[in-house]
């Protein structure tokens, strides 16, 4: 008698276990993990068209050590030209902050390309600006260095002094 009491017990102990389970498969899935979010998750965007070219001057950087610690500048070329070797996207940023993700033309790569040796110099990019999603970006068709006007001086400067000798 208690082994048939036993084994009756076992059965209604398993029949809960697998109603529990069958139930679970049938619940509403779990909520996403945000970080998990995929490209159904989100809503369409609107599509984007490039406006017309626009030239817009800055400084190029490399997007991963400007966006992750602020880094910039002179002291901080090397390092974003070696970024940028390794494939780090490069940015330009602008007197006033912003910042606009540089996009390698199809049609003409050259320039972009340049743009590479180049960083921690200020330069004027030319090409379609575009924006989705709050970034901006620009198409970069077109380039030319900008010098500041440190250089030039110490740069005539030197040239006269080297004259006189």
């Amino acid at each position: 008698m208690k082994r048939l009491v036993g084994i009756l017990a076992m059965l209604a102990l398993v029949g809960v276990t697998f109603t529990a389970s069958a139930h679970e498969m049938h619940a509403a899935p779990a909520a996403k993990d945000s970080a998990a979010v995929t490209k159904a998750d989100l809503p369409p965007a609107p599509a984007a068209k490039p406006s017309a070219p626009a030239s817009i001057t800055g400084e190029i950087v490399d997007a991963g050590c400007y966006l992750g610690h602020g880094e910039r500048g002179p002291k901080h070329a090397e390092c974003a030209k070696q970024c940028v070797a390794g494939g780090m996207p490069m940015c330009l940023l602008t007197s006033d902050g912003s910042v606009y993700l540089l996009t390698m033309n199809h049609e003409n790569p050259d320039p972009y390309n340049k743009l590479k040796t180049m960083a921690g110099r200020t330069v004027s990019v030319t090409g379609a600006v575009m924006m989705r999603g709050g970034m901006n970006a620009i198409d970069v068709a077109s380039m030319k260095g900008t010098v500041s006007q440190a250089r030039p001086a110490k740069h005539a400067a030197a040239k006269s002094e080297a004259k006189k000798s």
